[in-house]
C-alpha cells in the first residue's frame, strides 16, 4: 500500500496529549486509497490502567460539579462542534470511507446526542412525596456511577462515542474511550474539541488498544460501568466478563435485519428504501437492512427493480469525492469476507441476481442482490455486514413474521405496506426491538433508546434517550423525619402497623 508519513495518534491522559510508551501499532488506512494516514498505539495492561487511573482521580471534583454547569460545557461543545462540523465529517470520509453525505449525516445525528446532553440535568430530578408516613418525607436522586468506560466499533467512529460520552460526563461521570483502532482519528478531535470546551483535566480520557487493553478496561476496580458496540461475540464477552467483575455493562451486538415487502406496497418508494438501507455506509451499519422479504406476487417486479436500482448507484473512492453512492469497506481483509458470500450463495443453490463485485485492488464492492435465499442458508442467518441485500420470499405475511420469529438477533426491523392492519400485526409481532413502517432504516433519534433485543443487546438499559440516563446513575431514596422537640415520640412511623 502506498504510505506517506503517517501520524502517531497520541493518548489523552488526565488532561495531557502523549504518546504512548507501547511499540506495539496498528495501521489506520484512507479506504479510498489504501494509504496508511496513521500508526495507533496498543497499550499494555500498565498503561492502560494509568489511564483509568486518572480519570478515578478526576471524578470527585467533577462529580460534585452541579449538573447545570456540566451541561454547560457540552453547550460549548455542540457549538464547537457546529464550528467544525465539515472537517469532523471529512474526517470520518478519510477513516472510514462513507460517502461524504453519509458522513455528513453521521456527525448530526452525534450532534443530537449532544445537544440530548445538554438538557440532561432536567432528567437528574429525584420525584418527593412529603408526608410518607407520618412526619416523615421521602425523595429519590440520581448520583453518578462513577468511572465510565466507552468501547466502539469502526462502522460510525463520530457518532457511537457520542452515544456514551456527552450523557454519561453531564451525569457526572468520568469517561475513557477506547475507540476502534481501525479509525481512532475522530475521537481524538472529539477530544480535543471536549478539552476546548472547558473540560476538567481527567474528565475525558482517550487509551488505545487491543483485547490486552480492553481487558484491563472490564476488569479494573476502579471502573464501573462499560458501554460497547461491535459484533455479537464480542458484544458477550464484553458482558460477561465485565459483569462478573461487578460492572453495570450495556453491550450492542449485531443483527441481520428484516424487511418485508407486502403485494400493496408502493414499489418504487420500497425499492429506493430497501437500497438506502442495505448499501448505505456499504451496508457496514448494526441497522442495514440486510433481507428483503417479498410477500406474495411482489417478489418478481421487486427483484428486477432492485436490480435496475442498484446498478445505477455509483460505487467509488469518497475522500474529496462528492459524486459516489457506495463507498469502500474498511478493510481489505473485510472485502475478501463479505465478497466470500457471494461464492457462498451460489454454492447454497441462491440466485445471484446481481454480483458488485470490482475485482481490482480497490476496497471496493458494488451493491449485491441475492434472490432465493432459503432459510437454512447462511445468507438468511449470518451478519454480512456489507453492501450485499438477500432476498426470501413468503406466501403471506404470517409466514415473513415466522422468519423473524426464528432469527437469533433482533435489531430491527421494516414493513411495506399501505394495509394499517398488516402494519399493526407487524409492529405488535415482530422479533425486533426497533420497527419501521415504510421506514427503510428504523434507527431512532437521541431522544428515543437504541432499543436492540435478543443476541443484538446484552444487558438491561439500553443506549440514547433516558435510559441512557439511568444507566449513567444509580439512584438513592432518602426517608427524612424532623422531631418537634425533645420529648416527641421516637416511635418509628414507617414500620407502624395498621392494627
Amino acid at each position: 500500500m502506498a504510505t506517506s508519513t503517517p501520524q502517531t495518534v497520541p493518548l489523552l491522559d488526565g488532561g495531557n496529549w502523549r504518546r504512548s510508551n507501547s511499540t506495539n501499532t496498528a495501521d489506520v488506512y484512507n479506504p479510498s486509497t489504501g494509504e496508511i494516514i496513521a500508526e495507533v498505539p496498543l497499550c499494555d495492561e500498565a498503561e492502560t490502567a494509568a489511564i483509568i487511573e486518572s480519570a478515578a482521580r478526576a471524578l470527585p471534583a467533577w462529580s460534585e460539579t452541579p449538573a447545570v454547569e456540566r451541561a454547560r460545557v457540552m453547550f460549548k461543545f455542540r457549538q464547537l462542534m457546529e464550528d467544525h462540523f465539515d472537517e469532523l465529517a471529512a474526517l470520518v470520509t478519510r477513516e472510514h470511507g462513507k460517502t461524504l453525505p453519509e458522513a455528513r449525516a453521521e456527525v448530526q445525528r452525534g450532534l443530537e446526542m449532544v445537544e440530548f446532553a445538554c438538557g440532561v440535568p432536567s432528567l437528574l430530578t429525584g420525584e418527593t412525596l412529603p408526608n410518607i408516613a407520618a412526619s416523615v418525607d421521602a425523595e429519590t436522586n440520581r448520583h453518578p456511577v462513577g468511572v465510565c468506560v466507552g468501547i466502539t466499533p469502526y462502522n460510525f467512529p463520530s457518532m457511537v462515542p457520542l452515544w456514551m460520552i456527552p450523557v454519561a460526563l453531564v451525569c457526572g461521570n468520568t469517561f475513557v474511550l477506547k475507540p476502534s483502532e481501525k479509525v481512532p482519528l475522530s475521537s481524538i478531535r472529539l477530544g480535543e474539541l471536549l478539552v476546548a470546551a472547558g473540560l476538567p483535566a481527567g474528565v475525558f480520557n482517550i487509551v488505545h488498544g487491543d483485547k490486552t487493553c480492553v481487558d484491563v478496561l472490564l476488569t479494573h476496580p476502579s471502573v464501573a460501568a462499560i458501554s460497547f458496540v461491535g459484533s455479537t461475540a464480542i458484544a458477550k464477552y464484553i458482558y460477561e466478563t465485565g459483569t462478573q467483575n461487578a460492572k453495570r455493562v450495556q453491550a450492542a451486538g449485531g443483527a441481520k435485519n428484516h424487511l418485508i415487502i407486502m403485494p400493496d406496497a408502493d414499489l418504487e418508494q420500497s425499492v429506493k428504501a430497501l437500497a438506502a438501507s442495505a448499501y448505505g455506509c456499504a451496508g457496514q451499519r448494526c441497522m442495514a437492512g440486510s433481507v428483503a422479504v417479498a410477500v406474495g406476487e411482489i417478489a418478481e417486479p421487486l427483484v428486477g427493480e432492485l436490480c435496475s436500482h442498484a446498478s445505477s448507484l455509483t460505487v467509488g473512492p469518497t475522500d474529496g469525492n462528492e459524486g459516489v453512492d457506495v463507498g469502500p469497506l474498511i478493510r481489505r481483509e473485510h472485502l475478501d469476507r463479505v465478497s466470500s458470500y457471494i461464492d457462498i450463495a451460489s454454492s447454497e443453490g441462491a440466485d445471484v441476481a446481481l454480483d458488485g463485485r470490482v475485482g481490482d485492488d480497490s476496497f471496493l464492492l458494488g451493491p449485491c442482490v441475492v434472490d432465493r435465499v432459503q432459510p437454512d442458508m447462511r445468507l438468511a442467518s449470518e451478519e454480512i455486514f456489507g453492501p450485499v441485500l438477500s432476498v426470501m420470499r413468503a406466501n403471506d405475511l404470517e409466514s415473513a413474521l415466522e422468519i423473524g420469529r426464528n432469527c437469533p438477533y433482533g435489531n430491527g426491523a421494516s414493513i411495506f405496506t399501505r394495509d394499517g392492519y398488516a402494519a399493526r400485526e407487524f409492529k405488535q409481532h415482530f422479533n425486533a426491538g426497533m420497527i419501521g413502517i415504510n421506514v427503510g432504516v428504523p434507527a431512532p433519534m437521541a431522544w428515543f433508546p437504541f432499543t436492540g433485543w435478543n443476541q443484538s443487546f446484552f444487558g438491561d438499559l439500553h443506549l440514547q434517550g433516558s435510559e441512557s440516563v439511568h444507566f449513567y446513575t444509580r439512584q438513592k431514596t432518602i426517608l427524612t423525619r424532623w422531631f418537634q422537640s425533645a420529648d416527641s415520640s421516637h416511635h418509628d412511623p414507617v414500620w407502624k402497623t395498621q392494627r
